[in-house]
């Protein structure tokens, strides 16, 4: 059976190209990307989509009355594409409570730090700011809190000693461009598990 997949964007989409690449290569099997969303209508994202032959939509949130009007056209959309998974790839809004409590523990996020610590925006800034001597990425699943669902997989990144902010940003991306493919591998096959808030490997 196979799991289709929505991914959600609002820039230039480069792990959404390396879940299409993981699709394409067959690392990842019984999936398919079957839509594009993003909040941004000029994102490289989905031009990246396009290139694939994957459905792309902008869905422009200044043209609904509020937050829960916009979020309700994004869950009419992941209807019509039979959604099983939703991924959150750059995806720069904290999804509401509609899509969650639709989609529960059926949302993942890529984040580029070692959660709990530096949630929010620009997690590898706050990272280098702080002075970590390591630092990385998490995939976790989506709850109603900022960066606090339960965590799927992390990956380390050592904070060298001439790193600057965006140096180490990009050594985090390379693992990000790694560890979601797996996540998304792993919910697919179903090996995931959900037991409070502990992600048990099956």
């Amino acid at each position: 059976m196979t799991t289709n997949i929505t991914v959600l964007v609002s820039g230039r989409g480069s792990n959404l190209q390396s879940v299409i690449d993981n699709i394409e290569s067959g690392y990842i099997q019984n999936a398919a990307i079957k839509l594009v969303i993003s909040d941004v209508e000029d994102a490289y994202a989905l031009e990246r989509a396009r290139n694939h032959g994957i459905p792309a939509v902008f869905i422009d949130p200044s043209a609904f009355e509020n937050k829960l009007a916009f979020e309700q056209e994004i869950l009419k959309k992941l209807g019509e594409y039979d959604t099983g998974l939703i991924l959150l790839a750059g995806y720069m809004r904290i999804v509401g409570r509609e899509i969650i409590g639709a989609y529960p523990n059926r949302i993942i996020n890529i984040h580029p730090a070692l959660l709990p610590s530096f949630k929010g925006l620009h997690g590898q800034q706050q990272a280098f700011d702080y002075g970590v001597k390591v630092s990385g990425c998490t995939v976790h699943f989506v709850d109603e809190g900022m960066d606090t669902g339960p965590i799927i997989l992390q990956k380390c990144v050592p904070v060298l000693k001439d790193d600057t902010a965006d140096t180490l940003a990009a050594r985090i991306l390379e693992q990000e461009h790694r560890v979601l493919p797996e996540a998304v591998k792993l919910f697919v096959e179903g090996k995931l598990k959900v037991e409070g808030r502990i992600v048990v490997h099956t």
